[in-house]
């Protein structure tokens, strides 16, 4: 049985970690975002913002962390996971920061497809800012416009989550599978 990879998007603060959390605690299957994991680690070896100060191999820390998991949801024995951001996520932040990259981020997001897209849109009443947050609402705005447009650019088509409470917006997800 192939286990089907349903990524949840959106740009910062639209409540996909709320969402995750939510259905792993239904039981369902979930990968975590590893953007913070990622910011951490750098931070143990001494650099504060490695997305500020390495942009290029902050991108491909997460581009290899996020195949890493694609790979994993592979070996899962059940119908579904449901993985918090996806490989294309990695381009439109690139994009949005006009960060170079080479080829093998576009190869990588061809090759490795997922089986749906769900997209959170920026929601300004839930958005806070943090520690690893650190984009004001209106940058959220605009990355989310870049997510919209790399997923479309690799064939996706993203169903758009509607503002609701996180118990109607995992159910949403959840009758759309």
């Amino acid at each position: 049985m192939k286990t089907r990879k349903i990524v949840i998007t959106g740009g910062p603060g639209t409540g996909k970690s709320s969402i995750i959390h939510k259905l792993e605690e239904m039981g369902e299957n979930c990968l975590h975002e590893i953007s913070r994991e990622v910011t951490l680690q750098a931070q143990k070896e001494g650099i504060d913002q490695l997305f500020l100060e390495k942009p290029l191999l902050f991108s491909q820390k997460l581009l290899e962390g996020r195949l890493n998991q694609y790979h994993k949801a592979n070996k899962l024995s059940s119908q579904h996971v449901f993985i918090d951001r996806g490989l294309p996520d990695v381009l439109a932040y690139m994009e949005y920061f006009k960060t170079d990259y080479p080829d093998l981020f576009h190869t990588t997001c061809e090759d490795y497809r997922y089986d749906k897209i769900f997209i959170l849109p920026p929601w300004q009443e839930i958005y806070t800012s943090d520690n690893e947050r650190y984009e004001s609402f209106e940058e959220a705005l605009k990355i989310s416009s870049y997510l919209y447009s790399t997923y479309e650019r690799y064939g996706y088509e993203p169903i758009e989550v509607p503002k609701l409470a996180i118990d109607e917006r995992t159910e949403f997800i959840l009758n759309k599978i």
